[in-house]
């Protein structure tokens, strides 16, 4: 068995940043490897406003984005709209919730959070933003509410974080190829999907 796992967390903007690169390498991969994706947790839950070097660290970030993956869009309007805290959880914990109602909405709920951060200035760290986000790609609402902070779904997610871990990933977002049990991180390349592709070939055919 082959399986690549994709490490993300929706609110990490260089995962932003590598979606469109990601979509078309799933596309390309060999059909005997399947994607597993894991929720890594990049801040955990805080009520706590972000100090102000915390928000010039984090748009600094979306600057470097900017000029190093052309084309990635950011609303900077977010730093002036919204109390910005420093806790992914919630919006990890919004994509499990999402999945477990309906797991062909996975990718669509990824993408309405990174939407609703990075281009309509909301926060996604607030659960009525996650409601909202539940919505607008069909979810029923009351539902994706009551399992959005459940003990079942707080659970999974400290099992994804714990499996990124266990595995090797490498930062966010991380690609690691299982090939049997051994496990193989791959450099992401935001520009270069045949890079990503090639360096798969190569772990296989050595496999």
């Amino acid at each position: 068995m082959v399986k690549l796992y994709y490490v993300h967390d929706p609110m990490c903007s260089w995962c932003w940043a590598f979606r469109p690169l990601w979509q078309r390498l799933k596309e390309q991969l060999p059909q005997r490897v399947r994607v597993t994706s894991l929720l890594g947790g990049l801040a955990a839950d805080s009520m706590l406003p972000m100090e102000p070097e915390m928000q010039q660290h984090i748009r600094k970030h979306w600057r470097t984005i900017e000029k190093r993956v052309p084309g990635t869009p950011f609303n900077f309007e977010f730093w002036q709209c919204c109390t910005p805290r420093r806790s992914t959880y919630p919006a990890c914990r919004a994509v499990i919730a999402a999945r477990s109602q309906n797991d062909s909405k996975e990718e669509a709920m990824i993408l309405a959070i990174q939407q609703a951060y990075y281009l309509k200035a909301t926060n996604p760290s607030d659960d009525e933003v996650l409601i909202d986000c539940a919505g607008s790609i069909g979810l029923d609402e009351k539902q994706f509410a009551a399992d959005l902070n459940s003990p079942e779904t707080k659970q999974q997610l400290l099992h994804e974080i714990a499996l990124s871990r266990s595995i090797g990933a490498q930062g966010f977002p991380g690609l690691v190829l299982d090939v049997d049990g051994s496990f193989h991180p791959i450099a992401v390349d935001y520009r270069d999907a045949e890079r990503v592709l090639s360096r798969i070939d190569q772990i296989l055919s050595q496999c």
